[in-house]
């Protein structure tokens, strides 16, 4: 009796863990290195390339920047050993750690950088703003927005369709910092725009560059699985509610995403209950005795809305 016991208190103790608990390598007592900028270096650029060494265990990292005067102005995660940010002209401190999913580290040495952002381009990016990298969007007039970078006499865009490698189009003398594409012949595809800044004496090295979709083909309408219609129900307990979608034919095929409702009629005047779900399944149950309707469409991460399945009804006793 004893021995099941003790059996018995051990399964509890290791069910009190979760598997990611278990099987996570311990890193709390370990600390990542700052690699670059380090030694209190004046950095002539807008950008600063964070480096930092690789910690065994550690599936991302968290890297904290703060102003001189401790304030703190970025925080983030990045699964990379490395990270390219834009920064104001001053004084700057910045440190990193690693994470898992049940650990994190300690963090590294804070070490202190400068920021001075000279006239000369060479060393400086253009910071992209919108639309943000590899989004999806049903629409072509696509408008491309960017910070503005000091001594700048013009900006210089290149879009390119990324299956083919044909550029489709360009303009080397953009003075403002917002332009809006109108291009009719764009079709469904993936571009990268890429842009770069000049003044008359010289520009950035490199084109800054980001990726967006343009799909605009609906998905498709899902066929209801289960319940079947004129099933029956009881009050109180959970359902499994499928449905089947053939696949998408579009040439960007968007993640696809679903809106569920239930009524108490046919016409769905009255939506008694409206759900997301990311995969073909949801659970739901119903307390209150009655007759009830259930549909399923399916919409994109383009903004595509696509048709009502058929109404199936169900009754709860």
């Amino acid at each position: 009796m004893k021995t099941i016991n003790k059996l018995i208190l051990i399964a509890l103790t290791i069910l009190t863990y979760s598997c990611e608990d278990i099987f996570e390598k311990n890193i709390s007592n370990d600390t990542v290195q700052n690699l670059y900028p380090i030694n209190n270096p004046i950095i002539e650029s807008n950008v600063v390339s964070f480096r930092w060494n690789t910690l065994n265990g550690a599936d991302k990292y968290r890297i904290q920047i703060y102003e001189s005067n401790q304030i703190l102005v970025l925080d983030s995660l990045t699964n990379k050993t490395s990270i390219t940010l834009p920064l104001n002209t001053g004084n700057y401190i910045w440190r990193v750690r690693g994470e898992n999913y049940a650990y994190e580290s300690i963090y590294s040495f804070p070490s202190n950088f400068s920021i001075i952002i000279p006239n000369d381009l060479n060393n400086q990016q253009v910071i992209l703003i919108s639309p943000e990298n590899n989004t999806f969007i049903n629409f072509i007039n696509v408008t491309l927005n960017w910070q503005a970078l000091n001594n700048v006499t013009s900006y210089s865009l290149k879009l390119v369709n990324t299956a083919t490698g044909q550029e489709i189009y360009s303009n080397t003398n953009l003075t403002n910092t917002s332009f809006t594409l109108d291009l009719l012949t764009l079709e469904d595809g993936n571009y990268e725009w890429r842009l770069k800044a000049k003044n008359t004496d010289t520009e950035t090295k490199q084109y800054s560059a980001r990726n967006f979709n343009i799909d605009r083909t609906v998905p498709n309408q899902p066929k209801n699985i289960l319940p079947t219609d004129n099933s029956i129900q009881t009050a109180g307990s959970n359902t499994t509610y499928t449905w089947s979608i053939a696949s998408d034919t579009g040439n960007v095929k968007s993640p696809i995403s679903y809106i569920v409702e239930f009524a108490m009629d046919t016409d769905f005047n009255t939506i008694l209950q409206t759900q997301n779900s990311s995969y073909t399944t949801l659970q739901q149950s119903f307390s209150a005795k009655g007759i009830y309707y259930w549909r399923v469409r399916a919409i994109d991460e383009a903004g595509n809305i696509g048709i009502n399945s058929a109404v199936f009804k169900f009754t709860v006793n």
